[in-house]
């Protein structure tokens, strides 16, 4: 075994203070679609989202030891137009915490969820590494 052993990514995680406007925000306005959700107590505490390529984003109610912050670690999506993509986020009423930025190999801007969590928004260029082949 090399290193630990990791196999792949599990999931990403976000803590949610208003798991329904954060359940609509992923799946409504960002429009990714809905996996297995889970209650306990009769509440809904835990929704998963299916990413394309084969990612899951789950949130989850906040606790006193999982709260969101806006500095702390994040999710990134590829966007085929990440242009179009801030047009539709701004007119839903997202917040965009920076606007598109452009870097030699790609564009990125970041916007907040319901909670407060910073997701960024990205698009690699046609010279981006990972396009070359």
């Amino acid at each position: 075994m090399n290193g630990i052993g990791i196999k792949e990514a599990g999931f990403t995680g976000y803590p949610a203070l208003d798991i329904a406007a954060t359940r609509k925000f992923y799946g409504e306005i960002m429009g990714l679609k809905e996996g297995m959700v889970l209650e306990h107590e009769g509440k809904v505490g835990w929704v998963e989202f299916e990413i394309p390529g084969g990612h899951t984003l789950a949130i989850a109610q906040a606790n006193e030891q999982w709260q969101p912050n806006a500095g702390g670690g994040g999710l990134a999506f590829e966007l085929e137009d990440l242009d179009a993509a801030v047009e539709k986020l701004k007119a839903a009423g997202v917040k965009v915490i920076l606007p598109v930025q452009d870097y030699p190999i790609c564009r990125m801007a970041l916007i907040a969820d319901p909670s407060g969590n910073t997701v960024a928004l990205h698009q690699k260029k046609p010279n981006h590494p990972e396009c070359s082949h």
